[in-house]
């Protein structure tokens, strides 16, 4: 389970990292040195266009047209071609395990054997609906009085009904796990789509597939409503609406202070008496001190709901809970239902991923960390993670010069700000240590069924650590996951091997334009660490107010005009970005290119950087590096969907939304007044 502070890129892609961001050797062939590159793909350009009118059409068009959306993507880009590569090295690996007979209770065996149960249609199909008829008759005659103990079993299977539990850093004392209470449970994901009036035909295409489980699955037969599957499932609809509206908004999730409220179990016990804390927690195996409950609000509003819901319905909303989270798991009736609504009606996808990929989505998802321990011993040399150092530390520079040379700070706030950025623990390539999987079984029995004891596996893993120290060398994500983050309560930056490889870093390559890549990825991660959620924690991780208010105000003043630029970008006909929801990425955007550009500036100088190359200047084949990244194809509905539900920015205005703040830009392209690029002085953002 994630924290819910994580800052991960999740759109964002690194590269091989068999570089150091000052001069460096190419590579060579018979002892003969490759000729290097200017490292701007000339195919990717749409010279139709000019860059002082659309800089991503002009860097990426040429992409765009090359590379069309396929039926199974709601995007498609750069990053995504990467995944597509990991994916195919990781069916590699284990389709070999899974053709060899492996020692029983060796990672070996769980892999190959959850590989070939996976892609075991003939028994997917033969099975049904059968592994969830067990619970799915648990909840049928469940009584009202067991409502606690069943929420506690059902979080353990990883269903978060009504709310959920996790453990993460104490927020005054960093280095300690407590348990944090949190809103959760809407089907749908976002708040918004139950609440906005133009969401209407999503919540009917929802509700359709809710009477579609129902009846497939057997629910509606078991708890006598058969026949009465639309009315059931309107009523469980109404039942997720009135737990939407008492929803804290996203915007105001952002803010940590909101969501800081400690106490002990029998305060909260106080709030939300409809559940049992003493049942639901002995079931966790839990003893709590103090815990951290997210938005009181919401539990208060949540036991007013409990109390006087309809029980038949809550136990079809728990039903719902089980049936939605398992349906990718059983036979193709169940998988397809749910495509046509997550896939199909909100994400505009024609047809579905292979199986095989969402089988590897399976294993990276219950043996993440021993796949990834296969993964690097194939694909990831051992010394790129000393070269990615060195580019760390290169970056580190860049942005303590800012800090030290910021106009709108006091020394008192430099100070701090310096003591954070030096405190950086880094996280690259792998963990110097491997998690024991020898706990988790994988039988021969379902493939839903080896799905459950994976998720029991590691909700046992997750709340075992409360009460306990953070341990510093955990990783949060995978190595072979194409995605890096910063964590604010370990204060931590993290660049997985997944991620760390071409096409988003060339080693034979001019440095400019793998500064505009790989320099500005690394630049946003630690910028994190100083936007407008990363800066409320101190070099130690704690929830800390090292600010003085002058500062404050100051930052607030520049952040705010990032946040009304991007509010007036029309996403859609009619449909405006949320520069609120999507701050705290585009201030590591923007700091992100001032850092790098800062680097590169200083490689330049020293003499590391070449001149034209291709007819571009550095500076130029830097910012067309950094839009290279973004280029992808994006379906209607997809747009629509990350609008309400993704931090980041949409690809082309994490380009022509970022470009503008950027002074640097303008030199580069001949920028004028009246352009389409150009933004007044006055309205871009200076921060970091």
């Amino acid at each position: 389970m994630i924290s819910m502070k994580k800052y991960a890129l999740t759109t964002l892609s690194l590269v091989l990292c068999f570089f150091i961001l000052t001069s460096f050797e190419t590579m060579t062939t018979k002892g003969k040195p490759k000729k290097q590159k200017s490292g701007v793909t000339l195919t990717n350009l749409d010279r139709t266009v000019l860059p002082n009118v659309d800089f991503y059409q002009f860097a990426c068009g040429g992409w765009m047209k090359l590379n069309p959306l396929g039926a199974e993507y709601a995007r498609y880009g750069n990053f995504d071609q990467l995944g597509e590569n990991n994916q195919k090295q990781l069916q590699d690996l284990v389709t070999k395990l899974a053709a060899q007979k492996n020692a029983p209770g060796t990672v070996e065996q769980k892999l190959g054997d959850l590989y070939n149960i996976g892609m075991n249609t003939e028994q997917l199909e033969r099975q049904g609906n059968q592994p969830i008829q067990a619970e799915l008759q648990k909840i049928a005659r469940l009584q009202r009085k067991q409502l606690s103990t069943q929420l506690a079993e059902m979080l353990l299977e990883g269903h978060s009904c009504f709310f959920g539990i996790y453990g993460s850093s104490d927020p005054d004392d960093s280095r300690m796990t407590i348990a944090h209470f949190w809103q959760s449970g809407l089907g749908m994901g976002d708040r918004d789509y139950y609440l906005d009036a133009d969401q209407q035909k999503i919540r009917d295409e929802y509700r359709k597939l809710m009477a579609k489980m129902f009846s497939i699955s057997g629910y509606s037969k078991l708890a006598g409503f058969e026949k009465q599957e639309k009315e059931m499932a309107q009523r469980v609809l109404d039942l997720e609406c009135c737990m939407a509206e008492a929803f804290i908004d996203k915007v105001v999730l952002r803010d940590p202070y909101q969501t800081i409220h400690k106490c002990t179990v029998n305060d909260l016990q106080k709030t939300i008496p409809a559940v049992n804390l003493n049942e639901y927690l002995k079931v966790l195996n839990l003893k709590l001190d103090t815990l951290n409950v997210g938005m009181p609000t919401y539990f208060s509003a949540l036991n007013r709901l409990l109390s006087i819901s309809d029980w038949e319905v809550m136990k079809a909303y728990m039903a719902w809970q089980v049936i939605n989270g398992a349906a990718p798991y059983l036979s193709d009736e169940f998988v397809n239902a749910r495509f046509d609504f997550y896939g199909k009606t909100l994400s505009g996808q024609q047809e579905n991923r292979p199986r095989w990929k969402r089988v590897v989505g399976t294993l990276n998802g219950t043996l993440g960390e021993a796949l990834g321990q296969m993964y690097v011993k194939a694909y990831f040399p051992a010394e790129a993670k000393a070269r990615m150092e060195q580019l760390v530390k290169n970056l580190q520079w860049a942005l303590g010069e800012r800090i030290k040379q910021s106009p709108w700070m006091t020394d008192a706030t430099k100070k701090n700000a310096l003591e954070k950025l030096a405190s950086f623990r880094v996280k690259i390539g792998y963990p110097d240590k491997w998690r024991d999987y020898s706990a988790l079984q994988i039988l021969n029995d379902s493939y839903y069924a080896n799905v459950v004891r994976a998720r029991r596996f590691e909700t046992a893993y997750e709340l075992a650590k409360i009460g306990k120290p953070v341990d510093p060398t955990e990783w949060l994500m995978t190595p072979q996951t194409v995605n890096a983050y910063y964590e604010p309560n370990t204060n931590e930056i993290c660049f997985p091997a997944g991620i760390l490889q071409p096409p988003f870093f060339d080693m034979n390559a001019d440095d400019a334009a793998n500064y505009g890549a790989i320099g500005v990825v690394i630049g946003h991660e630690m910028t994190h660490g100083f936007d407008d959620q990363g800066r409320n924690y101190d070099a130690k991780g704690n929830l800390t107010d090292w600010w003085t208010a002058e500062d404050a105000d100051a930052f607030k003043e520049r952040a705010q005009l990032i946040v009304d630029h991007f509010n007036a970008i029309e996403v859609a006909p009619g449909v405006y970005g949320n520069g609120s929801f999507t701050l705290g990425e585009n201030i590591a955007d923007n700091g992100g290119l001032n850092v790098s550009y800062t680097a590169m500036q200083k490689a330049k100088q020293e003499g590391k950087i070449k001149g034209d190359m291709d007819g571009f200047t550095p500076e130029q084949r830097f910012f067309l590096a950094y839009a290279a990244v973004w280029a992808n194809n994006i379906r209607p509905e997809e747009i629509l969907r990350r609008t309400k539900t993704d931090p980041h920015s949409l690809g082309m205005w994490r380009v022509n939304g970022t470009l503008p703040h950027i002074d640097a830009f303008y030199e580069a392209f001949g920028i004028k007044k009246g352009d389409p690029m150009w933004l007044e002085p006055s309205k871009r953002a200076k921060i970091w």
